[in-house]
């Protein structure tokens, strides 16, 4: 992101997209809260897990989205949290500041705790589904209330969300929390350098440390003291992930796994955690050793020990603010052994301009532990290489951290002279295309993330298996190949709010189907069917003069889609044997089956119509070429 890019700049880039096409109040605030939430979370568009609910009777809640923790690449002792986000969406005037805070935050508290009454369908489905949730919670999971609002909260307005917080916990135990997101949230998210465009964040820490060098402090912190830091730290930000957000992790709710070893040393024995663990890592611009074995971090983020911390936080704030007026000897017995326990702690000095530094730092102290690679991404060589490759070769801006483009499009507003894109690719998307169709992992792409992310069982395949072995590894051919087909797929209506029912849960299973009638075809024309290859057949449909051919295609997959969705049809979805007897009429669940479409003994319905389709399409009508030959006279050029 460029340091001349203000935030109101940014900001007219982010909504611009919100409020195209003159919508009503209710989808401005549909749309507005949606965009931060998968900006925020990476909540997918048409998720299950995303429910609307705005209008009359909504309970106060927009929207909630659950966020699932998946387990890709965990071992098996390590177990996720599941959080339910309620957001209030506040967008324009619809926010009035503390009024506004305190009116909407015990509206929603009342209806979580079944206070409220005159509830919609929509509303009441979604609250019988947070009362199920509850029931079966462990201590690792959470329901947040999460304001939405364009500008980051003020210091009374913070102080608001405390008070509800309390409220909220009193009535409705431990498992509720309150947080905010704005666009200035994103905005300070993907900034290179944040001391460029606020006051320097300074948070106290107590510990014991010694300096070997000017730029590094060692030592060790109290898990005592740590948990108040990240108190503090909450305080200060309403944003305690922020805390792991330093040129690494863009938008995302960072909710790190909970390793059941960690956890079971905290509550058992405390005092032994620092014997157990191998510490946490702190970058800062800069650092000031006072008295008292007290230091202040002037802009801290952690690069190594996100997983700890937030463990961590995640005991103490359970048992040490639970409340209480009471006493219990079991709990001031462990607080007792939780005072002498200790974190090993590290704190290097990078400077306001330690990016290169920061990055290798981020990158070898995280060797020796699992962390959510997905957060990498953005560092990641090929990526960064691909992305100016993308705009070199085919004029296209790739995405490779959330909210680049709303920044990119504000650099251009401001400064005709620098590069004009008009087209933007998200890199993470078009590796869930690649995965769906040259992969034939629609059923995947379609219910999971993790998989498809650097570390992810689909991206080694993609990046670091399949293409290595056919000797044509994967880049950014493959890429634009993708991107292609994504565009194409917009045009035929796709998608959430496709005017086809056929056409909104079927996307990723479309890519699938555009893939294997193009193999067939290049199969036929003698053509190799190599990754890469397919690649480059896309490229050449795509381009000028192969109009003809690239529509035979396209419209050949469409109509896959549209009679595999009819029913009535003997090819139908609805006749397959495990969609009625495996997942019980669940079109949901049947198209997010990691085995949708690949097998004839998976879904024999589907591949017959993909068999007949290919027949079809070797058929000649009034003396033209038939739209496979078509095909293989356009990629065989």
């Amino acid at each position: 992101m460029n340091d001349n890019i203000d935030f109101d700049q940014f900001r007219e880039q982010w909504l611009e997209e919100v409020t195209t096409g003159d919508p009503s109040t209710i989808e401005l605030g549909r749309r507005f809260a949606f965009k931060l939430v998968s900006q925020w979370l990476d909540a997918e568009e048409g998720s299950t897990d995303l429910v609307f609910c705005d209008g009359a009777g909504d309970g106060g809640i927009d929207l909630a989205y659950l966020d699932r923790e998946d387990d890709e690449g965990e071992p098996d002792n390590v177990a996720s949290g599941h959080t339910w986000y309620l957001f209030q969406s506040k967008y324009g005037t619809a926010f009035q500041g503390v009024t506004t805070l305190r009116a909407e935050g015990h509206k929603v508290i009342d209806t979580l705790d079944r206070r409220r009454q005159n509830l919609s369908s929509l509303a009441e489905g979604l609250l019988d589904r947070l009362m199920t949730f509850r029931k079966a919670a462990s201590e690792k999971d959470r329901i947040v209330l999460a304001f939405a609002t364009e500008r980051a909260l003020s210091e009374e307005e913070r102080r608001v969300l405390q008070d509800l917080r309390a409220v909220g916990q009193q009535r409705l135990g431990a498992i509720f929390d309150i947080e905010s997101v704005s666009i200035e949230t994103i905005y300070e998210r993907i900034q290179e350098e944040l001391a460029a465009r606020r006051k320097p964040l300074t948070m106290p820490l107590r510990a014991k440390l010694v300096a070997p060098s000017e730029a590094l402090l060692i030592g060790a912190v109290g898990l005592v003291d740590l948990y108040e830091f990240l108190k503090a730290y909450r305080d200060a930000t309403e944003d305690l992930d922020r805390l792991y957000e330093k040129n690494v992790r863009r938008f995302l709710g960072t909710r790190g796994r909970v390793n059941k070893s960690m956890m079971d040393t905290l509550k058992e024995a405390p005092q032994h955690f620092g014997l157990y663990n191998n510490g946490i890592t702190f970058v800062v611009t800069d650092f000031q050793l006072g008295n008292n074995a007290s230091v202040e971090l002037i802009e801290p983020y952690i690069v190594n020990g996100c997983q700890t911390t937030r463990t961590i936080w995640e005991v103490c704030r359970q048992r040490l603010e639970a409340g209480g007026t009471g006493t219990s000897p079991e709990l001031e017995a462990w607080k007792e052994s939780l005072s002498s326990g200790v974190a090993i702690c590290k704190i290097v000095k990078v400077g306001a301009a330690g990016a290169n530094l920061l990055t290798a730092i981020t990158r070898y102290t995280n060797t020796q532990n699992q962390v959510r690679e997905k957060d990498f991404i953005a560092l990641t060589s090929d990526f960064q290489s691909w992305a100016g490759l993308m705009g070199d070769r085919y004029g296209v801006y790739l995405e490779i951290q959330r909210g680049g483009w709303d920044s990119q499009k504000a650099l251009q507003k401001q400064q005709p002279a620098v590069r004009q894109f008009a087209d933007h690719a998200n890199a993470f998307d078009l590796i869930k295309v690649y995965g769906s169709g040259w992969l034939s992992e629609a059923g995947l792409a379609f219910g999971k993330n993790p998989p498809f992310l650097p570390n992810g069982s689909v991206f080694k395949r993609i990046v670091n298996q399949e293409g290595v072995e056919e000797g044509k590894p994967f880049g950014v051919e493959d890429l634009y190949a993708a991107y292609l087909i994504q565009t194409e797929t917009e045009q035929y209506g796709f998608g959430r709010g496709a005017k086809k029912p056929s056409r909104r849960q079927t996307k990723f299973l479309f890519y699938l189907v555009i893939i294997e009638l193009l193999k067939d075809a290049a199969s036929r024309g003698g053509l190799s069917t190599a990754h890469k290859d397919l690649s480059l057949a896309i490229l050449k449909l795509c381009s000028q003069g192969n109009e003809a051919a690239a529509a035979a295609l396209f419209d050949s997959a469409v109509e896959v889609i549209d009679t595999y969705l009819t029913q009535g049809d003997d090819n139908s979805v609805f006749e397959e044997p495990a969609y009625k007897q495996t997942f019980n009429l669940d079109l949901n669940g049947f198209l997010k089956w990691e085995q949708v479409a690949k097998t004839e003994q998976n879904c024999p319905r589907f591949r017959n119509l993909l068999a007949v389709t290919k027949v079809a399409m070797a058929r000649r009508t009034g003396g033209q070429p038939s739209p496979r030959e078509a095909i293989i006279q356009a990629i065989s050029k």
